[in-house]
């Protein structure tokens, strides 16, 4: 048996989901972590404030022995008036996610994504998101069928067709 579950995001989740925000801002191994209140400013607060919205989808990953959540993955649908960092269109979603440095390198995110890619498929026709392009984690996009489609600076923005719309 595996030592987390997964089970989807509720709106009693938000709290937690400040937390992965603030872990999925990506920090590059030998630089000082960025403020905790940087999750606050408009351009990030917009992936997470007033979750449970319309269109709002994710899932959580807990720890079975001490029943804490330990990552999350989620998606939310902007607007080109209020664009997220991989914004692609006003029919994509852009995801988010985060695993707690402790539970990193368990394969948690992988399934995350799973998850939340069997969820999206069901009624989008694709999912996007912005990555740091020094992250690791664009190794694992990839390998689940994310393409870089655009830089945007120091990141890129990565979707992936879904092929459901």
């Amino acid at each position: 048996m595996s030592a987390y579950f997964i089970r989807p995001l509720t709106e009693e989740d938000e709290a937690f989901l400040w937390e992965m925000l603030y872990h999925a801002l990506y920090v590059p191994a030998g630089q000082a972590p960025f403020p905790r209140e940087m999750v606050n400013e408009p351009e990030i607060s917009k992936y997470v404030l007033r979750w449970g919205k319309e269109g709002d989808q994710g899932f959580v990953a807990v720890d079975r022995s001490t029943s804490d959540p330990v990552g999350a993955a989620w998606f939310r649908v902007f607007t080109a008036e209020n664009k997220g960092y991989g914004y692609v269109d006003d029919e994509t979603p852009e995801l988010s996610m985060a695993v707690l440095p402790g539970y990193r390198g368990q394969g948690i995110g992988s399934d995350l994504l799973r998850h939340l890619i069997a969820a999206a498929q069901r009624q989008y026709p694709a999912l996007s998101l912005s990555v740091s392009s020094e992250n690791p984690a664009v190794r694992l996009y990839q390998r689940l069928g994310f393409e870089i489609i655009g830089p945007g600076g120091s990141s890129s923005t990565m979707k992936k067709a879904l092929g459901s719309k």
